[in-house]
């Protein structure tokens, strides 16, 4: 679900500062448009993530960056795998 500023903010329960910050620091990343800023549903569920990391596991700022870089590294490596896959699948 594709989802406006305004109701990204209020489904994920973020400040506009802190939206902001975050997508300074490129935690969150929202789609530019020509009519806009847009977030999707996997943006929620990366605000979860975030929180999960800073209240139960106590992660600091550079911690997170770190930990959101290497999942970010692999969900591309596992479309990369998966391309290879299905390009593998065709030819044989």
């Amino acid at each position: 679900m594709r989802m406006d500023k305004k109701t990204f903010l209020k489904t994920s329960g973020l400040q506009v500062k802190v939206l902001e910050l975050w997508i300074e620091q490129e935690w969150l990343v929202p789609q530019q448009t020509a009519s806009g800023v847009f977030f999707e549903e996997i943006d929620v569920a990366r605000v979860r993530l975030i929180r999960e990391l800073q209240s139960r596991i106590g992660a600091n700022d550079a911690g997170i960056d770190v930990i959101l870089h290497l999942m970010d590294q692999l969900h591309g490596m596992r479309r990369a795998m998966e391309e290879l896959r299905r390009d593998m699948a065709k030819k044989g």
